[in-house]
């Protein structure tokens, strides 16, 4: 980490000084306020990434590699920020769905400053520009150049067509399943669920949650039928899976 860019590690940045929340009391840890703050960083990655036409992949795989860079470094060391519209410019090319860096900074500005006028191109956007470059290369080096991850999305696609299936078509076109799934599985990566857990694991407890919480009741056979789509998935991963998700939801309301 040694170089870096001294604007790498500031918290004034131009952008996101006037979105910048207040931290909260000496009374909570500095472990709760992170948990807030990355839940804060990666609603801003999601919500730039659609104004920015991105697709879910590319947008999860900017989530990732933010948590795997943070993974590795304080938080108090960079901003949070900065390091995400890198991640979002990182994770454009890595899913070969370029985005430019001026749109990245463009929009970035009117998340923390609603209703103004695009930055001119003058030496403060340039200033900025340079340091989501060099923060990109920072992220590189710190998640040792491994930017390809295997998302849920593929499996969650698949075992989707597999249970519906299984189920009565109306039963099914009357509860919006695939839906609440495809929604919970993008809210997983508001935290850092979405590194610790595997996948397959993912996959199958946002289609198990989205399926309980509907009833919607799958043909009963000598197995489960999420054993029959995940032969490696036990009870206890998507207990886990669930119970990661359902803090997140709870930190959320803390955070509003």
């Amino acid at each position: 980490m040694e170089g870096s860019s001294s604007r790498l590690s500031t918290h004034d940045g131009p952008l996101w000084q006037a979105g910048r929340r207040d931290s909260g009391g000496d009374a909570e840890s500095d472990s709760a306020r992170d948990v807030k703050t990355h839940f804060r960083v990666c609603r801003f990655i999601m919500e730039t990434g659609v104004k920015l036409g991105m697709r879910s992949v590319p947008v999860a795989t900017a989530c990732v590699l933010y948590h795997r860079f943070f993974e590795r470094v304080s938080m108090r060391a960079y901003e949070p920020y900065l390091v995400a519209m890198s991640c979002v410019y990182l994770a454009g090319k890595v899913e070969e769905q370029h985005i430019r860096t001026r749109d990245i900074i463009n929009v970035s500005h009117r998340y923390f400053n609603s209703g103004s006028a695009p930055l001119e191109c003058d030496k403060e956007f340039w200033d900025l520009r340079d340091s989501v470059v060099q923060c990109e290369l920072l992220i590189l080096r710190q998640v040792n150049f491994h930017v390809s991850f295997e998302h849920p999305h593929k499996y969650l696609l698949h075992y989707l067509l597999s249970v519906k299936s299984l189920v009565n078509r109306h039963a099914w076109s009357r509860t919006p399943v695939a839906e609440t799934s495809w929604a919970l599985l993008r809210d997983c990566y508001h935290g850092a669920m979405c590194i610790r857990h595997k996948p397959q694991h993912i996959a199958i407890a946002t289609l198990y949650l989205a399926l309980n919480s509907y009833g919607v009741e799958l043909p009963v056979g000598e197995r489960e039928w999420w054993q029959v789509l995940c032969e490696d998935v036990t009870k206890a991963d998507i207990d886990a899976v669930i119970s990661d998700l359902l803090q997140l939801y709870d930190m959320e309301a803390k955070c509003i």
